[in-house]
């Protein structure tokens, strides 16, 4: 049963990422306590200090240690953390701030990529009955070792969302620097629409393919657990946008959303011979290394240069994070070569563009439109993949916005006049 009364807020990186905001943040957070509420809040680390944390530890090795670069990374949301609690407690309230180890966040054992496997809400509870406000940094945990990890881009909001639905908050707000979930990036389609709602798994759709209101693993956890979501604007008091199970309303609806990913990388592995289990053993060692592979083609077989007629081989294409690719290409490259394939290729110069919406499940003709758009745009199509509710496509990065705003217009997502 939910508890309405406690309710857990995550604020990003662009709501703390000043003194100034850092203060706005902080008087919002009492205004919850004065209504009788008691707050969870999550911050992220200050503005660009994850970008420029990296570009550190980048400048000192290509490929550092995942562990040390756990140890440096969750030191922003600590910072956050602590200055929030100070901003609190100069406006008159108690607050007290936790890393998330003290927050009884236990994850697995994989570093830049953790999983939570439990957390321990009872100091939580604890300091909630004294009448504090708790402060949690996010994105970060502890494994059984007694490790520092760190949950992958975006983490702080599956710290929410899982501490809301072990408290069995009332809601979860997530808050960011946009005023809701939109039907496209207003920053690249000036008459995107933002929406008043939207189903768990078109937003989870929406935020694998590229959307960054939220990381897509904290909307799959909310959908599991149904845990209640309002994404809304640190920087307004308007509501934002709530996600909730699928509605009857909103399969009417066509598509909800046009996104964009410009974080991804194509790998191609030239004349991989064409026999069982090569493409199994290729994967394996990829997903050993804890990469997440999005798209997958594999080209019709034909007969390999240089070798028998009998000999048949294809070329095999994915897609992976920007961030995963040398590591991805150091793993390819070894696992291509015992496998006696060809050459290893890569290219960082695509984007993904999808079209999303529940409506496709009873509508055809979607992708028909979708290509016929993209042509009409002289915008190449790479690489498709599809789901019940969603088309995607990998196209170069630079058409990408192109595309974007080409789709949004077919499909009429527009603000209404």
């Amino acid at each position: 049963m939910r508890s309405e009364n406690i309710i857990v807020q995550k604020y990003g990186g662009s709501s703390v990422a000043n003194i100034e905001r850092i203060k706005r943040v902080a008087r919002r957070v009492v205004l919850y306590k004065t209504k009788g509420h008691d707050l969870v809040v999550v911050v992220s680390a200050l503005g660009d200090t994850t970008d420029e944390l990296l570009e550190l530890a980048y400048g000192i090795s290509k490929m550092p240690p995942e562990r040390e670069l756990d140890m440096l990374m969750s030191t922003g949301e600590q910072v956050s953390a602590a200055l929030l609690a100070m901003a609190i407690h100069k406006l008159g309230y108690e607050a007290i701030s936790f890393t998330g180890a003290q927050a009884g966040i236990i994850t697995d054992g994989v570093h830049t990529k953790a999983r939570i496997i439990d957390m321990g809400t009872d100091r939580i509870h604890k300091e909630l009955e004294s009448g504090k406000i708790v402060i949690i940094a996010g994105f970060q945990g502890i494994n059984v070792d007694q490790e520092i990890t760190t949950l992958g881009r975006g983490g702080s909001d599956i710290t929410a969302v899982a501490l809301a639905k072990v408290l069995n908050a009332g809601m979860c707000e997530i808050y960011t620097d946009v005023e809701g979930v939109y039907t496209s990036d207003p920053r690249v389609v000036k008459d995107a629409r933002k929406l008043d709602q939207i189903s768990y798994e078109e937003m989870h759709e929406l935020a694998s393919a590229g959307a960054q209101v939220m990381q897509a693993r904290s909307i799959e956890a909310a959908s599991k657990y149904n845990v209640p979501l309002h994404i809304r604007s640190s920087f307004s008091y308007k509501e934002g946008t709530y996600i909730t199970k699928e509605a009857k309303s909103m399969e009417n609806v066509l598509i909800s959303g046009v996104t964009v990913n410009k974080n991804e990388a194509k790998i191609t592995i030239c004349d991989v011979p064409d026999k069982p289990g090569v493409a199994a053993k290729i994967f394996k060692a990829i997903a050993k290394e804890n990469i997440n592979v999005d798209m997958i083609i594999q080209n019709v077989s034909r007969t390999a240069k240089g070798k028998a007629k009998k000999a048949l081989s294809t070329d095999l294409s994915f897609t992976v994070p920007g961030g995963d690719l040398l590591k991805t290409m150091k793993v390819t490259r070894a696992i291509a070569k015992e496998a006696r394939a060809g050459g290893v290729i890569q290219n960082n110069n695509i984007a993904k563009v999808s079209v999303v919406g529940v409506g496709m499940r009873s509508h055809s003709g979607v992708a028909a439109r979708m290509f016929d758009v993209l042509a009409k745009a002289r915008v190449n199509i790479e690489m498709i993949s599809t789901s019940e509710i969603k088309i995607s496509c990998v196209v170069l990065r630079k058409h990408a916005d192109k595309a974007v705003i080409a789709l949004h217009k077919e499909f009429e997502l527009g603000k209404k006049k």
